[in-house]
């Protein structure tokens, strides 16, 4: 494996690792996920995190969540930092636009997560009028897949929907993104070419871990054999230009490092990236679903000073170097893969770099 790396890839993997190290010293909060709710319009068989139409936990209180940007909001420069509402569902929220309206009262600019569901034109404008600057929008394959993983027979059409409404707009930064798993793999080129015609410019590109409901759905999971043809379609795709194509961020890819996305492999959380979960946990990438990683909670922390003092097992990960990652050669460059990619007894579940070998 380790010869089948170029010389520019180690130089840029090697100047890299030494980014992170100067970032995780310096952890300057970038990003701030808000799990507003874990209520959800549909229950996908891949959801890491159980949502559901009548979730037992409670939606934050707004306030809640604006007290606490307002305490972080002296130690930072909001210009600097994107608020990402996610969910469950955010669009289920009532006050949605009250809420977009604070952040950008405080000049914080906010965007939303969505299934794309409930996305109505109408919907779309009052988020605009509350000042909402980015979208992400899941659509899963073509319409068999999509309403497979999605468990709704209206899903893919109500998506295919909202992406087209968004097509017409000039002034939000929006994607969409895509969760291959077994049964939509087939269907890449398929839907690549769907997605185009519906005027998608930006497609983003996940795998599914197997944490929460995904980790009882085996067909969710691709064979090393399919993994690595996905890595080879994003690599055609992008030199062919037209659609901007980007695998996400979730692992270490080996001698795909440069090839299938627009930065080398870094796992941000912790580093720049926090979370504020449904129940007041802070976290930090809201994918992360191990309990161990949980640094405190806002109704009985400052976030701030968890923020600076409680999250260094994500900026020193020497700790994950035991298992398979233990004698790696690519430890430095990979630090044991992205953190949801961990138990909670701190045990790798997933390997990219195993997959591609």
């Amino acid at each position: 494996m380790p010869s089948e790396l170029s010389i520019r890839q180690r130089i840029a993997l090697e100047a890299n690792a030494k980014i992170r190290e100067n970032m995780a010293v310096l952890h300057p909060l970038r990003q701030l996920f808000w799990e507003c709710t874990l209520r959800c319009n549909l229950k996908c068989r891949h959801c890491g995190s159980n949502c559901a139409q009548g979730s037992p936990q409670g939606d934050m209180p707004l306030k809640d969540f604006l007290r606490t940007v307002d305490a972080i909001t002296p130690h930072v420069n909001p210009q600097d930092v994107t608020i990402i509402i996610s969910g469950g569902e955010p669009l289920l929220r009532s006050d949605l636009e009250e809420c977009g309206h604070e952040l950008y009262r405080r000049g914080y600019s906010w965007g939303i997560v969505t299934n794309g569901f409930s996305l109505t034109r109408e919907r779309l404008d009052s988020l605009m009028e509350a000042g909402i600057r980015s979208m992400a929008i899941s659509l899963d394959g073509l319409k068999e897949e999509h309403n497979w993983l999605r468990n709704h027979a209206e899903s893919f059409d109500r998506a295919a929907h909202a992406i087209q409404m968004l097509a017409k707009d000039d002034e939000l930064l929006w994607d969409v993104v895509t969760c291959i798993h077994r049964k939509n793999y087939p269907t890449l080129v398929g839907l690549r070419n769907h997605l185009a015609n519906i005027g998608v410019r930006n497609w983003r590109i996940f795998t599914i871990f197997p944490m929460g409901r995904a980790a009882h759905v085996p067909e969710l999971q691709l064979s090393n054999e399919e993994f690595t043809g996905l890595m080879e379609f994003i690599k055609k795709m992008r030199k062919s230009g037209g659609m901007h194509i980007d695998f996400a961020c979730e692992g270490f890819l080996g001698r795909y490092e440069g090839e299938v996305r627009d930065h080398f492999y870094s796992c941000n959380a912790g580093i720049c990236i926090a979370s504020i979960l449904a129940d007041g946990t802070i976290s930090a990438c809201p994918s992360i679903r191990s309990h161990a990683f949980y640094q405190g909670n806002i109704y009985e922390d400052d976030f701030m000073e968890t923020w600076e003092h409680r999250f260094q097992p994500f900026r020193n990960r020497e700790w994950a170097r035991k298992g398979i990652c233990a004698d790696c050669s690519f430890f430095r460059y990979c630090e044991g893969n992205g953190i949801h990619l961990h138990d909670d007894n701190g045990n790798l579940l997933a390997c990219h770099l195993q997959k591609l070998r």
